[in-house]
């Protein structure tokens, strides 16, 4: 129960990230925004916040007698309530603080549920378990996509931020009263002390001194950054180029991306642990073969003429961009101590988000403007080739730590 708990959650999680991108383009129009000024609300004003403080939160959730669920619980309360409030901001710095508010909640949550995930399960179904939790990434992005996009489409993007972040607020009290953490009550049921904490530094020297740790953050980082610019300028995309509305896109797109991101999602971590057992370097061999082959097939979707064909040949990217969710989320909890597990996934949601969230729709939208005078209309596209083409940058690095998992992969506890 305990697992389909926090993968509501990370619904909830991801519903309240993503609806902000099926929103952009109706937010710019009524808050006349440029391109550059939806990439910052979308990514860097959350992201930054939730990365600054996704690390001492981390460390706090590392500590043996802090209440993971608890915490969870309260990060949830914070960052649905920021939501609801974005629905009443009336010009772009309200609204970057609302999303800032968004980003300090969500801090909370993964580092301490992969901690906690990590101690329920047994590291040989770590992955599937890590990869179970992930499907919230999907689910999320998608119920973002449909209802925000049917919402907004009737009722504005106003109320849109608000129904869709209240409901959060209730199943923060779910999980207060519900969820337990292991790790107190073997504690309290053997009486003894649970095991001492890792002083910060020595944690985070144990982190980094990992040479596949190293890889494996550029690797993920690099995938975020493409991944988080391509969703929220896809949407746009579909809106500008094909002539859809945000109902239209959020529906079919969100249905496309979605059906992709969880099948890929999901086999990722039972590809892992299936192959993992037979040699731990196959941990992270779909994930590089998968980031390979989404170039050719993403540029060959986004010269689609009619948005249909478009839709039906993205979601094989999307599927295979997808592949690296479990194995790398596995591959960090395996990599460090016990100790240190929530401020390992901590170090790499800093970079995820920071770089891929932070800096992908960002740049992508600079650079959007800077084609614009140019291309028109069809700067989006020609950014969106671009990306596609940067994935062979996520192939190389997930290929090069996959080398190194021999050597390193569960040698640590």
């Amino acid at each position: 129960m305990t697992l389909w708990i926090l993968l509501i959650v990370y619904i909830f999680n991801f519903i309240d990230r993503q609806i902000v991108n099926i929103l952009a383009e109706p937010i710019a129009k009524d808050l006349k925004l440029s391109d550059t000024q939806i990439g910052l609300m979308t990514g860097l004003a959350f992201a930054l916040f939730y990365t600054v403080l996704g690390l001492p939160i981390a460390r706090y959730a590392d500590r043996p007698t802090t209440n993971r669920p608890r915490l969870i619980a309260v990060a949830l309360a914070v960052w649905s309530g920021m939501t609801a409030l974005c629905g009443l901001a009336n010009n772009f710095i309200q609204l970057l603080l609302a999303r800032i508010g968004v980003g300090v909640g969500e801090a909370g949550c993964t580092p301490a549920a992969h901690s906690l995930i990590s101690d329920l399960v047994p590291k040989e179904k770590r992955a599937s378990a890590l990869g179970f939790y992930a499907l919230g990434i999907p689910i999320g992005t998608v119920l973002g996509m449909i209802i925000g996009g049917q919402l907004v489409d009737v009722l504005g993007w106003r109320k849109a931020f608000m129904i869709v972040g209240l409901p959060g607020v209730a199943m923060a009290l779910v999980v207060w009263f519900v969820l337990k953490d292991p790790r107190r009550h073997v504690a309290e049921a053997t009486a003894v002390s649970p095991p001492p904490g890792m002083a910060t530094g020595e944690a985070i020297r144990s982190i980094l001194s990992s040479r596949a740790m190293v890889l494996l953050l550029i690797a993920a980082s690099s995938a975020a950054f493409l991944s988080y610019g391509k969703t929220t300028w896809a949407t746009i995309f579909f809106q500008r180029t094909h002539g859809l509305t945000p109902g239209q896109v959020g529906l079919w797109f969100g249905i496309v991306n979605g059906a992709g991101g969880i099948l890929g999602t999901w086999l990722s971590g039972k590809i892992a642990d299936r192959y993992g057992a037979i040699k731990r370097q196959h941990v992270l061999t779909a994930a590089a073969l998968g980031m390979l082959l989404v170039a050719p097939t993403a540029i060959l979707g986004y010269s689609a003429s009619d948005w249909r064909i478009a839709l039906l040949i993205l979601f094989f990217p999307t599927f295979l961009g997808s592949l690296y969710y479990g194995p790398t989320y596995s591959s960090v909890q395996g990599l460090v101590t016990p100790q240190a597990r929530a401020l390992a996934s901590a170090v790499l949601l800093f970079f995820q988000n920071l770089i891929g969230l932070g800096l992908g729709p960002l740049l992508f939208g600079m650079l959007s403007d800077v084609l614009k005078p140019s291309l028109g209309e069809d700067s989006v596209q020609w950014v969106l080739y671009s990306a596609s083409v940067m994935s062979l940058i996520p192939a190389f690095f997930f290929w090069r730590c996959s080398l190194r998992l021999d050597e390193e992969l569960d040698q640590k506890g």
